[in-house]
């Protein structure tokens, strides 16, 4: 007899995509066809690519005829070591401490099944919730439970690590946190550094810091990082911390698959051999249009501008209808809305054919509540103009509610 084909059970455990989801609750709809689509559902940068970034790519395809190495080209490290300099004032080993990955997304993933030992009992990664799901699923596939902090409309959207107990800590082998926070655009200070700083000291636990947002801003300053953090709180060895970048968002290039991550050398080198084993190594034309971008700011300024113009624009439209305002960070807003989310968002795609993200798809419910339910994420990816239409669409269906 042949035997049945085998499947790792832990799949079973993945819950469906957000926006999976979202196409599943508006499957029955019929958008209103006078109105041309219009999507603030996914966090996709729209602005164009920098010129530079293309050209550096094109002019580096000869690369394509080598295989690369996983840890990436001296030139490539130095490159992001260079700008965590610039940006966070820590100076990194290129060797030892940083480590080019094909964007934060599969290294979130990935660094999870690096660090969890599923063979010790009740292993939990901590998450914040709302979240990103890669957070979830890495876990699971780790062989760990993932265990929920929610976020605080009233500390600002800050983590409630009061909710944690002693043993849930004491049980604890990662920790990822999101700051700026997908969907909330929270940002961590300090002392929150130092308290997560001072547990992950008493419990051994390694924390992920998703700063994939980090460079769109709005204040004077730019938002704290965990490598800054741990800096001006005395850390320099950067113990059990891994911080990952991207430049999806950074430099509109979410296609070229580019980041890395950088932290504890202790933990890279055990992720560098995971990643060894895995295939995850980065292109060389990739590398050179990576090189390009991390040496430039002047796009990434550029970029911005066009962040703040859009909140600057789309802010006043919404605000008189709904409870939202400008985030630490970030380019979502959290709207609350007037009533269930849901309900909201499918309102919305069938009367003004503009799509957002209810918030309920973002988290799970602890304690009888869902932390996203009543609210919806609006990604202000697109252009100035579209983004004012869409927040046009979107306040004429509040108010007729």
């Amino acid at each position: 007899m042949i035997p049945s084909r085998t499947v790792n059970p832990l799949l079973d455990r993945l819950r469906p995509y957000p926006f999976e989801k979202l196409r599943e609750l508006t499957r029955d709809l019929r958008p209103n066809p006078a109105l041309r689509p219009i999507s603030l559902g996914i966090g996709e940068p729209r602005h164009p690519t920098p010129a530079f970034i293309r050209q550096a790519l094109v002019d580096h395809l000869d690369g394509l005829a080598v295989y690369p190495a996983t840890l990436g080209s001296l030139e490539l490290r130095q490159a992001c070591a260079n700008w965590a300099r610039r940006r966070h004032g820590v100076e990194l080993d290129p060797a030892t401490q940083l480590i080019p990955v094909n964007g934060s997304r599969e290294a979130l993933f990935a660094l999870a099944q690096t660090v969890i030992d599923p063979g010790r009992p009740g292993a939990l990664v901590l998450s914040p919730n709302p979240f990103y799901q890669i957070y979830e699923g890495a876990a699971l596939l780790a062989g760990a439970d993932c265990r929920f902090v929610p976020a605080d409309p009233a500390r600002n959207f800050g983590l409630d690590w009061d909710t944690v107990t002693e043993d849930e800590w004491r049980r604890t082998q990662l920790v990822y946190v999101c700051t700026p926070g997908n969907p909330t655009g929270a940002v961590m200070g300090l002392a929150e550094w130092k308290r997560l700083f001072e547990l992950s000291d008493r419990h051994g636990f390694v924390i992920a810091s998703d700063e994939c947002y980090g460079e769109i801003w709005f204040g004077e300053h730019p938002p704290l990082g965990g490598l800054q953090a741990a800096r001006e709180l005395g850390r320099h060895d950067l113990r059990n911390l891994v911080m990952l970048s991207s430049l999806s968002k950074r430099s509109n290039v979410p296609g070229l698959r580019s980041g890395f991550v950088a932290g504890d050398a202790r933990v890279l080198k055990s992720f560098l051999l995971y990643r060894t084993y895995h295939g995850s190594a980065m292109g060389p034309a990739v590398q050179q249009a990576s090189i390009a971008a991390w040496n430039d700011e002047q796009h990434v300024e550029d970029n911005r501008r066009l962040y703040r113009e859009k909140f600057a624009r789309v802010l006043p439209i919404l605000q008189p209808v709904l409870d939202v305002s400008l985030p630490d960070a970030a380019f979502y807003l959290w709207a609350r809305t007037p009533g269930d989310d849901v309900a909201f968002a499918r309102g919305l795609l069938e009367n003004y054919n503009c799509t957002v993200l209810p918030g309920s798809l973002l988290a799970r419910e602890q304690d009888g509540r869902n932390p996203g339910a009543g609210r919806v994420r609006l990604a202000l990816v697109a252009g100035v103009d579209e983004c004012v239409e869409a927040a046009e669409r979107i306040a004429a269906y509040a108010r007729g509610l």
